[in-house]
């Protein structure tokens, strides 16, 4: 008997819950038939499963009403008016639709981005907006150096169709400062970078959206990062500042071997370079470059580089060049440059320096090419903009170096006056997550009469223009174009279409060519490095096409 009474409970309980779990309404009416616009427009909920559920959804209307502007409102008692329907009756009333809130000792500055009206005693707030606008002074307040202050209105009284009320500040302390700032993570992190490439210093007011918005500029750093959200540390008498930083490995050392048919031997011969950079291994944020470059062409190029950020803590840094260039048996040619630098903020900065250059003949008897011990002096202006992204196989985002200088060529006691531009710039154009574009532009030209051959600049490879052997053509003034569309295969795979177009002048030869390139090429990401692979074909404008003219690159970056 018990038993099938239970069955008989569960059967029951199963199948009447529907029946049970009737729905309830909540009718909400004005005492004035001219206000029910009014109550449509502030919204409730109609429709609810329980009785509470209508209570809360009052309460909630209530407090949206006086929000709203409606302080004078009355609400009556909620009333079940049948088994399902509860019923709420309001008188509106008065509606105030702004606030005049006269102040003390608040920056105007800080009012003018909570209001558009406003003098030097009060200032105008939409009434519904009034909550907002007083978290937003709060934070305001507290980024101008005053973290804990609090405030209220007082005073509270009623015009025509407005209120007016006093702010009172609550608890108006001095303005914060930093006292200290302390690195965590890194904590050899170069002090010069925190007071000049951060701009945050000991003694400035305390502003933590401006120090937030700040610490970001560390992705921009290709040696350090951000791991965490700065904290801040406040007693009765300091304020110190803790900013988390990761180092970054960012040495690598690069090379390439790089191989294709001679047309006069049909051998098959190989070129190659290496290259080293290495930075911030003195924890001074400086770099330093080392490149040496051998081709078949009885090249030899020797380059190295120096730059030391933030000089003796001042807000200039500093570069240093050397370069070799030999071609064969012909002559030799170096430089020397110098340049004090200004880094504007992460991504702009501007270098100012001088350049020597002395090349001397070495052809035992006269040459029947304008070549002659010569030296040059000139004076350069550089502005580099450097942006980078989060990418692991194309960290940098775009890049462009834009060189103009000046000087004179001294040749037999004589001088001649010379000029020099150089343009450096690329852009990756981010199409999707696998896909994106590669641009690139780099030109050169030596303005001057009576150009001598050892003045000219040689370029073709890998670093410029593909599918030509390297350091095989000679200009004074060239301009080449590479691009790429590139598919990432995944995180460390990546293929690309190689098509570059090129144009050069060589007032020697009076040779004036259009160039040529296209191929195909694939970057992995290993333990072992970068590793890139090209396979570029490239001719001039009076050459026939040909796959033995292609050419074959091969580089691996490393980085430790």
């Amino acid at each position: 008997m018990q038993k099938s009474y239970l069955t008989l409970l569960i059967i029951y309980i199963f199948f009447t819950t529907d029946t049970v779990c009737q729905e309830l309404h909540l009718r909400i009416l004005s005492k004035s038939i001219s206000d029910s616009a009014k109550i449509d427009s502030l919204g409730y909920a109609k429709i609810h499963l329980d009785v509470l559920s209508i209570e809360k959804e009052y309460a909630l209307f209530k407090e949206r009403t006086y929000q709203s502007g409606f302080l004078d409102a009355e609400f009556d008692k909620l009333r079940k008016t049948n088994d399902s329907t509860f019923l709420g009756l309001i008188d509106l009333k008065k509606k105030y639709d702004s606030i005049h809130i006269y102040f003390d000792n608040i920056p105007k500055e800080a009012i003018k981005k909570i209001s558009d009206t406003y003098t030097d005693t009060f200032f105008t707030l939409p009434f519904f907006d009034l909550e907002e606008s007083l978290n937003k002074l709060s934070l305001t307040l507290s980024d101008l150096g005053n973290p804990f202050i609090a405030f209220q209105l007082d005073d509270i009284q009623a015009e025509n169709n407005y209120l007016t009320a006093k702010l009172k500040i609550k608890d108006n302390q001095d303005q914060r400062h930093i006292d200290d700032i302390k690195i965590k993570g890194y904590e050899k992190f170069p002090k010069s970078f925190v007071r000049h490439y951060l701009k945050i210093r000991n003694g400035q007011n305390l502003n933590i959206s401006e120090i937030k918005e700040k610490v970001t500029r560390l992705d921009q750093l290709s040696f350090a990062n951000s791991i965490k959200d700065p904290e801040i540390q406040f007693t009765k008498d300091s304020t110190i500042l803790y900013l988390y930083i990761e180092k970054q490995k960012i040495n690598n050392f690069d090379g390439f071997i790089g191989f294709g048919t001679n047309e006069e031997t049909n051998k098959i011969e190989f070129n190659g370079y290496l290259n080293l950079n290495l930075t911030n291994n003195l924890n001074f944020g400086e770099r330093f470059s080392l490149t040496y470059k051998s081709d078949q062409n009885d090249q030899r190029r020797f380059q190295t580089n120096i730059e030391i950020p933030y000089l003796f803590q001042t807000p200039l840094g500093t570069e240093f060049e050397l370069r070799l260039f030999r071609k064969d048996s012909t002559f030799t040619t170096s430089e020397q440059r110098a340049n004090l630098f200004y880094q504007f903020n992460p991504k702009h900065s501007i270098y100012l320096g001088i350049q020597g250059v002395q090349s001397e003949n070495l052809l035992s008897q006269e040459a029947t090419i304008p070549l002659n011990d010569y030296k040059s002096t000139f004076y350069n202006v550089r502005y580099v903009f450097n942006l980078r992204q989060s990418n692991r196989l194309f960290p940098t985002n775009s890049l462009l170096r834009f060189q103009i200088g000046t000087g004179k060529r001294t040749l037999s006691g004589e001088d001649l006056a010379q000029n020099q531009i150089l343009v450096d710039a690329f852009k990756i154009f981010n199409l999707n997550l696998k896909n994106s574009i590669y641009v690139r532009l780099n030109t050169f030209l030596l303005d001057s009469s009576n150009i001598l051959e050892n003045e000219l600049s040689w370029f073709g490879g890998i670093n410029s223009i593909r599918g030509f052997e390297e350091n095989s053509l000679a200009a004074n003034l060239y301009a080449f174009i590479n691009t790429e569309y590139r598919h990432s295969l995944s995180e460390s795979i990546y293929i690309h279409t190689i098509i570059d177009f090129g144009y050069l002048e060589n007032e020697l030869s009076a040779q004036q060519e259009n160039l040529y390139s296209f191929g195909l090429g694939f970057g992995l990401l290993t333990k072992a490095g970068l590793l890139k692979f090209n396979y570029a074909n490239g001719k001039t404008e009076s050459q026939n096409f040909k796959f033995s003219n292609s050419q074959v690159h091969l580089s691996l970056t490393s980085f430790f």
